[in-house]
This record gives structure tokens, C-alpha cells and sequence, in this order.
């Protein structure tokens, strides 16, 4: 498990949008799974029983809240000893794709997430949301298409139709 909390805090994120919203719902994913353990199948994947855990915990946080809170930027201090210029124009197109991302529908923004920064399957993200496999590839095509959209600087099919 503590080698996959790099892999659950980067699925958090895309999740809560904010570290220390992302902290929390790591840690309440890993007390979660300790307290549950028994429910755990050997011989499965455990990352993605914890991945499920940690999207059902989400789901479940945020009926409860109703709020997203913005993305935090990065400390100053993680800047000291870079080229400025590249490090400006590496946060701009990290601040536009975390833009681009968080106006994603939530199932979009998960499935992205699963498969292209965790590399998992589509089978195993399937298993994970559990939905079918087929809605995980027509849910990555509309996720990858809006995506482009909005970084193209236009607007996604959600925004247009409002």
C-alpha cells in the first residue's frame, strides 16, 4: 500500500483539486482499506481495490459537501534554482490543463485519469468505476476531445450548452 500512495495522492488530485483536500481523501482511503482488509481478494490488484475505495470515498464526500474547492498553486520555494522563463511557461501549461481538467465532468475527469496518467487498462478502470468497458472508452474519447477544446482556448459541450 505505501507504494501506491504516490499513485492514489495523483488520483486524489484529480479528483478533490486541491492538496490538502487530496491528503485527506488518500488517508481516509488507507484507513478505509486497513479497516476493511478482509474484503480485500488475494491474488487481486490491490491498487485497483484501493482506487475504487478512494473514488466511492469521493463520491460519498462530496454529496456531503457540495463544494469543490480551487487548485492550489505551488510553494515559491519549489522555484529557487530553475530558469524562470521555462519554469513560467511550465506552470502556465500546468495551470491550463488543470483547468482544462477540472471543467471535465467528474466521470470524464476519473477515467482520464485512470488511463492516461495511471496507465491502467480499460478493463481494470471498468472494474474500478464499475461501469462497462464500453463506457470507459466513449467517456476517454469525450474526455480527450473536450480536453483538446479547452485547450485550444475554446469552449467544452457542457459550457457551449449553457
Amino acid at each position: 500500500m505505501v507504494r501506491l500512495l504516490p499513485r492514489l495522492r495523483a488520483f486524489a488530485r484529480s479528483l478533490v483539486q486541491n492538496s490538502h483536500g487530496a491528503d485527506d481523501l488518500v488517508q481516509a482511503t488507507c484507513e478505509k482499506a486497513l479497516r476493511n482488509l478482509e474484503d480485500f481478494t488475494p491474488g487481486t490488484r490491490l491498487d485497483s481495490w484501493l482506487f475504487r475505495i478512494m473514488r466511492n470515498g469521493f463520491i460519498d464526500q462530496t454529496r456531503a459537501r457540495r463544494r469543490l474547492e480551487p487548485i492550489e498553486d505551488a510553494p515559491e520555494s519549489a522555484l529557487i534554482g530553475e530558469d524562470g522563463r521555462e519554469t513560467a511557461h511550465a506552470r502556465l501549461e500546468l495551470q491550463a490543463v488543470e483547468r482544462a481538467m477540472a471543467a471535465l465532468p467528474e466521470e470524464q475527469r476519473a477515467v482520464l485519469m485512470l488511463v492516461c496518467v495511471e496507465g491502467m487498462r480499460y478493463r481494470e478502470v471498468a472494474e474500478v468505476l464499475e461501469i462497462p468497458e464500453g463506457t470507459v472508452m466513449s467517456r476517454l474519447a469525450r474526455a480527450r476531445r473536450a480536453l483538446a477544446v479547452l485547450l485550444e482556448g475554446g469552449q467544452s459541450a457542457a459550457e457551449q450548452g449553457r
